[in-house]
């Protein structure tokens, strides 16, 4: 009795320590802190992601996009006297040197160069000011919308802030470039201007520190403390995490990679892809009044996959919003309602729910017809 007592003590223990294991969340030190999938977005964790902070030298995420989509990476860049005066981190650009714009990203992204930010901002739009407006514009489009910019190298400045659910979006978007993912992942590369020679290696600690990893950016200032955007991919799961001021001095410096890691650990452990619903799925049906057909089948617009953890699955609700009848015509592919996903009572995503054909309005002619068929059956 006594062993059976022991054994069932010890069963209920183990996965007692299983369940909380899992979803557990880490500890970070880091004032600020997200981890979302890289193709949904979704918020797999967070520590004040909506804080107002400033983010060093992870600005030049933004500022590598930016140059990506508005130069040519085989542009000249003539180095004005304002670039070449940029504190350290620095490349050591010469006023009047003229250098490839793919160089100077290697330099910003690998080695996080200030004189080459501002070599690239002036550019792109002719002087900082305007490049770093063309920078903000950017982060709200794609979602970062409380994010500003006023330097292309993170130096501190007033009005310079991101937040870091922003600085996860603003990755998300920027790994979908392949260039920009190309520069970020070269470990280390050499090359030339008109005056000298440079050797640059990639600062980037967790590209060979962890399974997986990706990307992306270190960052340090007086005023931000040790920050870090990582992203790292296993599987089909790809995850962006950022900490901001993880602290200061050599504690700091190690606490970024610490914080970084844990989050990560997290995500990779207790997250994977679910088909949540397919576009087929749907089974309602809506009542079409005047048209040809009295109703038509619906469909969602997307198949909905989420990366949820064993024990959200269990508690997931899809909640359907959509009219019962709408008047014909009708068009395919109209929107009529949407379906809500749920988890623990948390709204995680919507989807449209649409008309699966084109319905035709009756003429005056058919519905006559109709009129008069009736009233022969109701006769005879």
């Amino acid at each position: 009795m006594k062993k059976l007592l022991f054994f069932l003590i010890f069963f209920v223990s183990i996965n007692y320590n299983i369940v909380n294991a899992e979803n557990k969340e880490p500890k970070v030190e880091a004032k600020g802190a997200i981890l979302i999938d890289s193709e949904m977005g979704r918020v797999l964790f967070e520590k004040n992601a909506d804080k107002i902070m400033p983010m060093a030298s992870t600005t030049k995420i933004m500022t590598a996009i930016i140059a990506l989509e508005n130069g040519n990476l085989e542009d000249i860049v003539t180095v004005s006297k304002k670039a070449s005066l940029a504190p350290n981190v620095k490349m050591g650009l010469k006023q009047g040197e003229k250098i490839k714009l793919k160089n100077l990203l290697y330099a910003l992204m690998l080695e996080s160069s200030n004189d080459s930010a501002i070599a690239i901002a002036e550019h792109i739009s002719g002087d900082v000011d305007t490049f770093c407006m063309l920078m903000t514009k950017k982060a709200k489009e794609i979602g970062a919308k409380n994010t500003s910019f006023k330097t292309p190298n993170g130096l501190d400045a007033d009005g310079h802030y991101s937040t870091p659910y922003d600085m996860a979006i603003i990755t998300k978007y920027a790994i979908k470039n392949d260039t920009f993912m190309n520069i970020i992942n070269t470990k280390n590369i050499s090359f030339k201007s008109d005056r000298q020679n440079y050797d640059i290696v990639n600062k980037n600690r967790l590209l060979n520190e962890y399974e997986g990893a990706n990307g992306v950016k270190t960052g340090f200032t007086g005023k931000a403390g040790n920050c870090f955007v990582g992203s790292a991919k296993r599987g089909d799961l790809n995850l962006i995490s950022v900490v901001l001021d993880s602290g200061f001095g050599e504690r700091g410096k190690k606490q970024k990679w610490i914080d970084t890691k844990a989050i990560l650990n997290y995500g990779f452990d207790n997250f994977k892809y679910e088909k949540i619903l397919s576009k087929e799925d749907c089974n309602e049906i809506i009542n079409i009044e005047k048209g040809k057909k009295n109703m038509s089948k619906l469909l969602y617009e997307d198949d909905v996959i989420l990366p949820i953890s064993n024990k959200e699955k269990e508690n997931i609700q899809i909640k359907l919003d959509y009219l019962r009848n709408i008047k014909a015509p009708v068009k395919k592919g109209e929107v009529v309602g949407v379906a809500n996903i749920y988890i623990y009572d948390k709204l995680v995503k919507t989807v449209n729910m649409l008309v699966m054909e084109d319905v035709e309005k009756r003429t005056f002619k058919e519905n006559l017809m109709d009129i008069l068929k009736f009233s022969i059956s109701y006769l005879y």
